[in-house]
């Protein structure tokens, strides 16, 4: 993972400046005061929601679901889906910054605004999101959310609009997304030619957020493929259904958070701890 460039060791002579700590903090305590952590966190919980609501959505797909029971599972897929390219792009500025603005990186990415960045990601969500149940609220008769019809999102969010606005709202943001991603690694391609390791390493991470953006965005694809499918194998419409959530929607959430956690060393050291049982693994 990228790290600010490392500051030269102090004389040895100087012992009056050298102090202990008074206690080691523990693995959570690191981590949660971590601003990369607390932002790979939140991308781990994101990618569980979704696949928790992906499996339930998958299992109710083999019967009728009440409405409205079908809109709080979408929509909380539908959230976790939305808040994984941004939550990709902030940890790539935080990789940014901590290698081409090294003494700023403490005083910019701080606990506390990660925590606001956070925030404003489900802020975003949100404006995308709610207006279309409220339009469905609006538009749709009370009867309606009582009934029971297959979960898919264009079955219970029928406003015609939400599809156009959908497209038009993440070709915005992947846009964003990209070029973000895209500038972020040449200003870090062009401070890894200064021969710092920790710059070559940042430009890694920043590959692999390109990685898995790529991975997540295959869900744009997802009903492309599903309605092809189910004009190749109309009999077999469930089981195209759960091939194609699998592959593309459950393993790269599977995948990716597995990779760049277990490439940061700090992480793998308490990982190895924590599955070995042991106060200190190296």
């Amino acid at each position: 993972m990228c790290e600010a460039p490392s500051k030269s060791p102090t004389s040895a002579s100087s012992s009056e400046d050298v102090a202990l700590p008074d206690h080691i903090p523990s693995p959570r305590t690191m981590l949660k005061n971590n601003p990369r952590y607390v932002l790979y966190i939140h991308l781990v919980i994101n990618d569980i929601t979704l696949m928790t609501m992906l499996t339930l959505l998958q299992l109710l797909s083999y019967d009728s679901v009440n409405v409205s029971l079908c809109i709080l599972l979408v929509l909380l897929a539908s959230a976790a889906d939305f808040n994984n390219p941004l939550t990709l792009v902030f940890m790539a500025v935080e990789c940014y910054i901590a290698v081409c603005y090294p003494l700023q990186h403490s005083l910019i990415c701080t606990v506390k605004k990660t925590y606001f960045v956070i925030a404003f990601i489900w802020f975003i969500c949100a404006l995308n999101l709610l207006p279309d149940v409220f339009s469905a609220w609006a538009t749709e008769p009370p009867e309606f959310f009582l009934s029971h019809v297959l979960c898919l999102k264009l079955n219970v969010i029928r406003v015609p609009y939400v599809a156009e606005k959908d497209t038009i709202v993440d070709a915005a943001v992947m846009a964003l997304v990209w070029l973000t991603l895209i500038y972020a690694y040449l200003r870090i391609l062009f401070t890894a030619k200064s021969a710092a390791a920790d710059a070559r390493k940042a430009r890694n991470t920043v590959l692999l957020h390109s990685f898995q953006l790529l991975l997540s965005m295959l869900t744009y694809v997802y009903f492309v493929i599903l309605i092809g499918l189910f004009s190749l194998f109309p009999g077999s419409r469930r089981a195209a259904r759960f091939a194609l959530t699998v592959l593309i929607i459950i393993m790269p959430r599977l995948i990716s958070p597995l990779v760049y956690g277990l490439r940061d060393k700090t992480f793998r050291k308490y990982l190895k701890q924590h599955i070995f049982c042991a106060k200190d693994v190296q």
